[in-house]
């Protein structure tokens, strides 16, 4: 039995998006109690080569906006990447929730066999809708939120398995 596209790569974006809102509450609610500045988080990064939480939180967003966008055929909102504070990433977040909540689950169903092209700097890559929801989308989508997971960790945010799963509020 087939699974159809829609139903790995909607509900995966969309768990994973609600996980991210979760830790940047998370993230808040620390700042607020230990008097840290928003910036402490927001520029936080695991290694000097890594981007910051705010870039796995926005290259989230954008694998999620063009997974989908790639896909259906269309264009994917734009968003400037100018997020300085965690309301700034949350509303970001909350933004990619509802393109990804409203789009056509048929549409993207149906796109098995269309032809995606990925270039991104050296990477030049050709797929079919399976194999770029499966080899591609899902998996890059899910490094940024694990990345964004382990950024609060190292800052002492109490994130854990249950909270990257989706299973806790």
């Amino acid at each position: 039995m087939a699974i159809a596209l829609d139903r790995i790569i909607v509900p995966t974006y969309l768990r994973g998006l609600s996980v991210l809102a979760r830790y940047i509450d998370k993230a808040a609610a620390h700042v607020a109690a230990s008097g840290l500045a928003d910036d402490a988080i927001v520029q936080a990064r695991l290694a000097p080569d890594m981007l910051t939480f705010a870039g796995q939180i926005q290259r989230a967003s954008d694998t999620a906006k063009g997974g989908i966008a790639r896909l259906l055929g269309i264009d994917a909102p734009r968003f400037e990447d100018n997020e300085t504070t965690l309301v700034e990433l949350k509303a970001r977040i909350d933004r990619t929730l509802v393109f990804v909540a409203s789009a056509d689950r048929a549409g993207i169903a149906a796109a098995e066999g269309r032809e995606i092209m990925l270039k991104a700097g050296a990477l030049e890559r050709r797929f079919d809708g399976v194999g770029y929801v499966i080899d591609f989308a899902v998996p890059n989508f899910d490094f940024h939120v694990a990345v964004a997971h382990a950024i609060l960790r190292h800052a002492g945010i109490a994130v854990g398995k249950l909270d990257y799963l989706g299973a806790t509020t």
